[in-house]
């Protein structure tokens, strides 16, 4: 959970110069060609949801119980966690890899902007770093910038914990969304700005200008099947059942 740093000498949390992350996919100022990666607009309109009741508040016995299924379920968890074989740990992360060799990962500005990027899940964090930071305006990547997941978990590159391990490894695949904030003792009003809420994603141009609308999910009603075909289902069931039935078992139920 780090942030990369623009070249200097002077250690501290995000000390990885720019130019030596070598970024494994394309992105910004990649050779002429569809880019891969996307940009989403800030949504312009919620969606306004009704007012949940007292009733809808209330857990119910179903609801308890599933709690407390997930309670012990993680408790176990716990005690079983340091008898788990090394072998076991490998095999369940190779599983993991095979089920999903690549990551996206949607990086959220404080406007609601969001770029995206798929990257091999063998990938180490610093590699989202190097395109991020490449996506930016000029005058903003001197600006050292932290990726994090809320609440409190920053994906810094002077980390161990985070810069030894791929993205698999940490439970980033297949796909998660990071925020990001500028963080940086040498710029510090310039990062205490660009953190200022309203702030517009301070993107390159030429990133903006791709900017498309954040696909909407289909609604539930569009999931509910309609009334007509409810209806006509269960009597073409019937007529399938019947057809099926031989001819001299239909004389004897007839009886």
């Amino acid at each position: 959970m780090s942030h990369l740093a623009s070249p200097s000498s002077e250690a501290g949390p995000s000390e990885v110069p720019i130019n030596n992350v070598q970024q494994p996919v394309s992105g910004p100022g990649s050779e002429p060609g569809p880019p891969s990666f996307k940009v989403y607009k800030p949504t312009s309109s919620g969606v306004s949801l009704p007012p949940l009741s007292d009733e809808d508040l209330t857990p119910t016995a179903a609801d308890l119980k599933l709690a407390q299924n997930m309670l012990a379920a993680r408790a176990q968890a716990l005690v079983d966690a340091p008898l788990q074989l090394r072998t076991v740990r490998e095999a369940a992360e190779k599983s993991k890899r095979d089920r999903w060799p690549n990551t996206t990962i949607r990086i959220r500005f404080a406007d609601g902007m969001q770029l995206e990027q798929v990257f091999p899940s063998n990938s180490k964090i610093r590699a989202v770093y190097a395109f991020v930071r490449g996506s930016l305006s000029e005058d903003v990547k001197p600006v050292k910038f932290v990726l994090y997941q809320p609440p409190k978990r920053d994906l810094k590159v002077s980390d161990p914990a985070v810069r030894d391990r791929t993205l698999s490894e940490l439970h980033l695949a297949p796909s998660s969304v990071l925020l990001l904030r500028f963080e940086d003792s040498a710029h510090t009003e310039e990062a205490r700005a660009l953190n200022g809420s309203g702030v517009s994603a301070p993107l390159a141009p030429e990133i903006l200008s791709q900017a498309i609308d954040l696909p909407v999910p289909p609604s539930a009603d569009a999931l509910q099947p309609t009334s007509s075909s409810s209806k006509v289902a269960p009597k073409n069931v019937l007529q399938s059942v019947e057809k099926k039935i031989p001819k001299w078992m239909k004389l004897g139920l007839k009886k």
